[in-house]
């Protein structure tokens, strides 16, 4: 199993559309959410909000089969979800993720005890 976590933006004055929508999930579209990244191999999606002196941030923590693979077909992906997911994500973060590279992160510590 893979992981990966990075930090996006959240645009100036979308944080309550960012709760929003991550609610949308967890309740309204949770069926299509739970069948369309399980399809992808996503076993697990988390988020958080951060706030820092630049403004909130999203801490997105996801682990999967292959993250690289799960992400592309997000990002490229027919799905009426995964469309939606994108929508969501461009407004809030500001990221279209059918033509920005994905976040890249560096693990650089992992300790268990």
């Amino acid at each position: 199993m893979a992981a990966i976590g990075f930090v996006v933006p959240v645009q100036p004055g979308k944080e309550q559309a960012d709760l929003d929508w991550m609610e949308e999930m967890q309740g309204a579209r949770s069926d299509e959410y739970a069948a369309s990244w399980r399809q992808l191999g996503v076993k697990r999606h988390t988020v958080w909000h951060q706030e820092t002196p630049d403004g909130t941030v999203a801490v997105v923590f996801m682990e999967a089969e292959d993250v690289a693979a799960a992400m592309q077909a997000i990002a490229v992906s027919d799905d009426p979800f995964n469309k939606w997911f994108r929508d969501r994500v461009q407004d809030v973060h500001g990221i279209d993720l059918t033509s920005d590279s994905p976040p890249q992160a560096q693990q650089i510590h992992d300790a268990a005890f």
